[in-house]
């Protein structure tokens, strides 16, 4: 079978985690063909010197590209973008905005059935890996409670988030879980905890020359679907800071079900620990960018998520293989 032409639309640090994920020899039937990018592509060196073309010019490639990886941010780059290339091409996506994904799945569904095209959304850990896991935990045991924690790592769609607000210059933004809710859940107390019992998170923002702290600090923490439900700290940086004390990208996080089945309690547990966010949301991009391509040339055209994507089609692997190897 001739390789699989990809094509990474946007090049921050997810772009750069898809572009490493591609250079592993295990995905070789794949194809880095084009980044699309909305800055001047000449400003842009890339790891593995793939040319680099202004968004401006991605109808041309029409026919040339199989499968586009959209690795723009959650808040405002993806419901702009997804649906238009949607209607040009197969996608796969790492949207994360969790109250805004059923709005988001019924637009690139429009985009994508009316094109004959394969939208696969929200593709990542949380959302993703982590979806996967509450689903087979709550069909193995349907009586019990699934509880998420994230962190303690950097998530980089409310760092992409603050950084947006206007007067920002860069930001992280760390997600802290709070361990004695953690130990509650894995004892099989099932607690009722709300959303701020569950996390805390710290935002180290680096601000433009002269930008007005006490608004951004206002804008962060009282954000909808990313700081307004949580206890939320803000703290103003340099930039030489930022880049000495946290450059680095870990990230990680549990589900956990309690549940029982008769008279006995069970517990399943799924956990990451991430060195690099982006590059491991990278890895699962690629691996649902080879399903997408897969599913479109089966015509199960429109958009999915990772509950309609049979595990099989992520891998190049044969299938006799994975039953051999794996089963």
């Amino acid at each position: 079978m001739r390789q699989i032409k990809v094509a990474i639309c946007g090049y921050g640090n997810l772009g750069k985690g898809v572009e490493k994920a591609l250079s592993n020899p295990a995905n070789q039937d794949m194809d880095l063909v084009a980044i699309f990018t909305r800055r001047d592509p000449l400003t842009i060196s890339t790891a593995s010197g793939v040319k680099v073309i202004s968004i401006d010019k991605i109808e041309d490639y029409i026919d040339k590209i199989d499968v586009v990886i959209l690795c723009g941010g959650s808040a405002k780059d993806l419901p702009e973008q997804g649906p238009e290339i949607a209607c040009m091409f197969n996608t796969v996506d790492s949207f994360d905005t969790h109250a805004k994904i059923p709005e988001y799945f019924a637009m690139m569904d429009k985009a994508s059935s009316y094109a004959d095209t394969v939208s696969i959304i929200s593709v990542g850990w949380d959302p993703g890996m982590f979806s996967i896991a509450r689903l087979y935990a709550e069909a193995i045991l349907p009586t019990g409670n699934n509880c998420t924690f994230w962190g303690p790592g950097i998530s980089q769609g409310h760092s992409d988030a603050i950084r947006k607000i206007d007067g920002v210059k860069d930001a992280k933004q760390y997600t802290i879980p709070n361990e004695s809710a953690i130990e509650e859940v894995r004892a099989g107390r099932n607690p009722e905890l709300t959303t701020r019992e569950k996390h805390w998170r710290n935002c180290f923002v680096v601000p433009e020359e002269g930008a007005d702290l006490d608004r951004i600090e206002k804008e962060i923490k009282e954000m909808p679907n990313y700081f307004a439900d949580y206890d939320t700290a803000v703290r103003f940086i340099s930039e030489a800071e930022l880049k000495k004390k946290h450059s680095a990208m870990p990230h990680g996080g549990f589900v956990i079900r309690s549940g029982n089945t008769g008279d006995n309690k069970q517990i399943i547990e799924y956990s990451l620990k991430l060195k690099s966010n982006p590059e491991f949301t990278g890895s699962i991009l690629v691996a649902y960018a080879r399903a997408a391509f897969y599913l479109s040339n089966n015509r199960h055209y429109g958009a999915k998520t990772v509950f309609d994507v049979p595990p099989s089609l992520l891998t190049a692997e044969p299938t006799a293989e994975l039953i051999k190897r794996l089963l």
